[in-house]
């Protein structure tokens, strides 16, 4: 491993391979770009240390790579050994893996069920010729470079081969404990069926956001496995149900329950072409109805800030809304961008300072919804709840947003905007019930810095919404996971909520409004169980 480390450019490894810059390295051992002079062509070096049992692995990766003749297999080259280590070289890809894709954000829906269907497809060859991988996880998928879709399933050192010695001691469970099947923790050998739930693992990780089985405690983490994945549509109920069904049929606890991988690449891509044709024309009406609410909060935002904020001639507000709202049709992401670059202007007339701070706000607010823009205007149910002082219902109308992140942000975004709207309209602050902000002094101001300071000052001032804002935004957060959690989980999140939205105030003697909060927490949990109670009844 450390030789591998200091390779340099100037000397060959192994009289032959000439290393450019290293790919990567893990427990195992190392992979550098290297290039082949005898074969004049750049390859993937893995070089692993020959101690223990890494060398005998990789020697096992090459046997199991022998036995495959699939383009999602990704073939060794060539086996060279040495005193202290054991090389390996690959056909280098290039492109990242899907651990890298999946934490830059960068894969669409779509994209991760073809290249689930893919890594399904290499699978089934592989099963077929007696290989059961054993380790499927995000970090040994290469997704490559270019237009098309196009994985390779990497790393064959853990697998299990028909007719071949073991390397796993017994008790040993070889693999990552996240993806690893509830069988073979129950100590029962590795099958197809084991791979299949890797895949559904991986997939449900990059369809919802987040690992379905995630905890810190690698206890707590085995208990989640063995007790099976919340079933997808509870986390993404936008989702076709036929793709959600197929997904948690990969991860049935059950193992003979679960398909085999050769039929789950047919279901997967049936549930692709099924979103494709549905998804081909904005006049379909399956696409009207999910992105008719965006385009409705987009024109009503366009349409607010624009006659909250005069500044345009008579009838533009109008006119700005309706064309927010065709765009939004067309694209969510190009309504979004659309919608929050309206108030820049308006903004722009009443104090440079303010432009100058929506702008960048605005800007990584639509990064931060790039791949969920549909959600990226939810925070208006702050202005459109607080008037009826329902604004604790905020954490469940955010519930369609992806990612705890996201669903926080619009929780206290939504009582943001609940408190400019007040203190335009001077209308008493939401939440608590004070006098509305007025005066903050903004008005012509062009320092950069106006608007932010105004913002402290006025959560100096009123330090109960800030309160409630927060907790507004860690109910938001955790809904979801109470959801997926069953009833009594959802009925302690709902007390969690109302003893925090209750007594956080209080306890810093901040003024509250609490008959909303004792009608609107109740409401919440109540809605956020609903669907759960219906399901048992």
């Amino acid at each position: 491993m450390e030789n591998a480390v200091a390779l340099q450019q100037d000397s060959l490894v192994l009289g032959r391979y000439r290393p450019l810059r290293p790919l990567g390295s893990g427990g195992s051992g190392s992979v550098w770009l290297v290039r082949d002079e005898h074969a004049d062509r750049e390859v993937a070096l893995k070089i692993v240390p020959r101690e223990a049992k890494a060398g005998a692995r990789a020697e096992r990766e090459v046997e199991a790579a022998t036995r495959l003749r699939h383009p999602g297999c990704l073939r060794a080259l060539a086996l060279h050994r040495d005193e202290r280590h054991v090389y390996v070289a690959y056909p280098y890809v290039r492109g990242h893996t899907l651990r890298e894709t999946l934490r830059g954000g960068a894969l669409e829906d779509w994209t991760a069920v073809e290249a689930g269907a893919q890594v399904l497809d290499a699978l089934a060859h592989a099963h077929g010729k007696g290989v059961v991988h054993r380790d499927v996880k995000p970090s040994n998928i290469m997704v490559e470079e270019g237009k098309d879709v196009s994985v390779r399933l990497l790393d064959f050192g853990l697998a299990r081969i028909d007719q071949a010695d073991t390397l796993t001691a017994v008790g040993d469970v070889p693999g990552t404990l996240g993806y690893i099947a509830p069988e073979r923790l129950e100590g029962e050998e590795a099958s197809g069926a084991a791979d299949v739930w890797s895949v559904g693992v991986l997939l449900w990780e990059a369809l919802a956001g987040r690992h379905p089985f995630w905890a810190i405690s690698p206890l707590e983490t085995a208990r989640r496995v063995e007790a099976g994945a919340p079933p997808l549509g509870t986390v993404r109920p936008d989702l076709p149900p036929g793709l959600c069904r197929t997904v948690d049929r990969m991860l049935a606890v059950e193992p003979r329950q679960r398909p085999k991988a050769k039929a789950l690449v047919g279901l997967l891509r049936s549930a692709a072409e099924q979103r494709s044709h549905r998804t081909r024309g904005v006049t379909s009406r399956s696409v009207l109805r999910e992105r008719v609410p965006h385009a409705a909060l987009a024109a009503l935002f366009a349409a607010g800030t624009t006659l909250l904020l005069p500044f345009f001639p008579t009838g533009w507000p109008f006119l700005l809304a309706a064309l927010a709202a065709l765009v939004s049709l067309a694209s969510p992401g190009a309504g979004l961008a659309l919608a929050l670059a309206v108030p820049v202007l308006p903004l722009g007339n009443v104090a440079l300072s303010l432009a100058l701070a929506w702008i960048p706000l605005a800007l990584v607010w639509l990064a931060l919804f790039a791949r969920d823009a549909r959600s990226g205007l939810l925070f208006l149910a702050g202005p459109l709840l607080a008037p009826l002082h329902a604004l604790a219902l905020v954490p469940v109308v955010v519930l369609a947003a992806r990612g705890a992140l996201r669903r926080a942000l619009l929780a206290v975004a939504a009582v943001g905007s609940a408190l400019v709207v007040a203190g335009i309209t001077r209308s008493p602050l939401p939440l608590t019930g004070e006098p509305p902000l007025i005066g903050l002094g903004l008005t012509g101001s062009d320092r950069p810095g106006a608007a932010f300071d105004a913002l402290v000052q006025a959560v100096t001032e009123h330090p109960g919404v800030g309160i409630e804002a927060l907790v507004l935004a860690c109910a938001a957060a955790t809904a979801p996971l109470a959801r997926n959690r069953g009833p009594w989980i959802v009925a302690a999140w709902g007390a969690a909520y109302l003893g925090a939205a209750l007594f956080a105030p209080l306890a810093l003697g901040a003024p509250l409004s609490v008959l909303p909060l004792l009608l609107g927490v109740p409401a919440a949990t109540l809605i956020l169980a609903y669907p759960l109670l219906r399901t048992r009844s």
